[in-house]
């Protein structure tokens, strides 16, 4: 649930910065990329520090190397994070950070039906629906991001 807060919580604030005149919070991806970017850092963070063995047992039995394949996913998760934050590679990381979250949904699922985590939002209809959220933010990320502006190229008279 924490992840959630962060992300609708950093996003709001720095959208009603934007709102209130602040041009560098401009256009509206601006805050979200914050957004996303707090959450990655949280959750890429919880892969090393606090939760590690938790996410440890997460992982499905059919995967090998459970320890290995969460500090890989919690490498990814803090590169997207600082990733969405360059403009420059923001569209690319938020990509990158939509696939990662796809790919690791099924871990969500495990985890929900074995009964590896017990709080009530780690249930499968609100950890799907929070799933939804996340891949929404980075899948508006990568697609609504600006490009960088390229030069108009002229061709040369012969």
């Amino acid at each position: 649930m924490e992840p959630l807060i962060a992300l609708v919580v950093v996003t709001l604030v720095l959208a009603s910065a934007a709102a209130a005149g602040v041009r560098r919070l401009r256009p509206w991806t601006v805050p979200l990329r914050a957004g996303v970017a707090v959450m990655f850092l949280l959750t890429g963070g919880a892969h090393f520090i606090g939760l590690r063995e938790q996410m440890i047992a997460m992982v499905p039995p059919v995967l090998p190397a459970p320890g290995l394949l969460v500090t890989v996913t919690g490498v990814l998760e803090l590169a997207g994070a600082i990733g969405v934050l360059l403009p420059a590679t923001a569209r690319l990381a938020a990509g990158c950070l939509t696939v990662l979250l796809i790919v690791m949904f099924p871990a969500n699922v495990y985890a929900a039906v074995a009964g590896v985590l017990t709080a009530p939002e780690d249930a499968l209809l609100p950890r799907t629906l929070m799933q939804v959220v996340f891949v929404a933010a980075t899948s508006a990320i990568a697609w609504c991001t600006p490009g960088r502006a390229r030069r108009e190229i002229t061709p040369v008279e012969v």
